[in-house]
């Protein structure tokens, strides 16, 4: 009993509660909240069977350390680096959606929103119900359409893999070109502004496993480029005449031109509306069924 008596005087004595500042405990919310929000995204990723991995390992060498396993130690400490490179070479697709995923984030636009509010905002009126008439004329005659809307995130890179057009948004061009057997109708239309720029674009594909497999390949370039880019894709399925929307990733289907006409605005950014629009969000995608092309 002495000595334990002995051994908790001279051990607690020593001890004293760290002084604990505002600073430290903004910090300590700062890192919960990073690490909340890396393992979310995780749990989506191919990083969290990685993780369940890792702990195994990190079990692993803390056996390894506690009875002095000096030869699995030291490969350890030797393989360590090597490890991490290739982890960051093998996640690098989730790793560059994450990062554009926080750079599109409404408060880094706050913070470095360059492109004004006007009053005719990203585009005008006018283009938006030239994009619906067109986009229900051709949905009645089940015409095929892949048309893309550039926000903030530049599409120069898929414009180059299409033909140049230059040409003002009006529902009888965009129906045009769309139409079947003619140069223009394969492929995605850009439209920046107020003017078409590009047709005959090639998209990246969406590798999104919860897309419907009755979904065709103009539906998930659609997909694919919203997860990507900031941009809003409308697409008009060859099949079933149903007019889509994908946004962020996400698939609205089977809208009306009223519901197409209130997506557009929502992305409009109209000076006088910049309030409103800030607080409405793009519904999130319905996962309808049906073939679609």
């Amino acid at each position: 009993m002495q000595q334990i008596g002995f051994f908790l005087e001279n051990n607690l004595t020593s001890l004293h509660m760290p002084t604990v500042r505002a600073l430290d405990v903004i910090e300590m919310l700062i890192i919960a909240f990073l690490i909340y929000h890396i393992l979310v995204w995780a749990k989506t990723t191919r990083l969290w069977s990685l993780l369940k991995g890792v702990v195994v390992i990190i079990v692993f060498i803390v056996i390894a350390a506690a009875f002095n396993m000096t030869t699995i130690l030291w490969i350890v400490q030797n393989v360590f680096g090597i490890a991490v490179t290739a982890m960051v070479v093998i996640l690098q697709p989730e790793l560059r959606k994450a990062l554009e995923g926080i750079g599109r984030r409404n408060f880094f636009h706050g913070l470095f929103n360059f492109s004004e509010a006007t009053e005719e905002g990203r585009f005008s009126d006018k283009t938006i119900n030239e994009i619906v008439r067109a986009c229900v004329e051709m949905a009645k005659v089940r015409t095929g359409a892949l048309i893309v809307i550039e926000q903030l995130s530049s599409l120069s890179e898929y414009e180059r893999t299409g033909i140049d057009v230059d040409g003002i948004v009006t529902s009888q061009l965009l129906i045009n070109i769309f139409e079947h057997n003619t140069p223009l109708h394969d492929g995605a239309v850009i439209i920046r502004g107020d003017r078409i720029t590009s047709a005959t674009c090639y998209l990246p594909l969406s590798d999104n496993m919860e897309l419907g497999k009755e979904l065709g390949t103009r539906h998930r370039a659609g997909v694919g480029v919203s997860e990507v880019t900031d941009s809003l894709t409308i697409i008009v399925s060859e099949e079933t005449g149903k007019i889509s929307v994908a946004y962020m990733g996400e698939l609205e289907r089977a809208l009306d031109s009223d519901a197409l006409k209130e997506r557009l605005r929502q992305i409009q950014n109209k000076a006088a509306d910049g309030k409103k629009d800030k607080k409405k969000k793009i519904m999130p995608g319905k996962k309808g069924k049906g073939k679609a092309k």
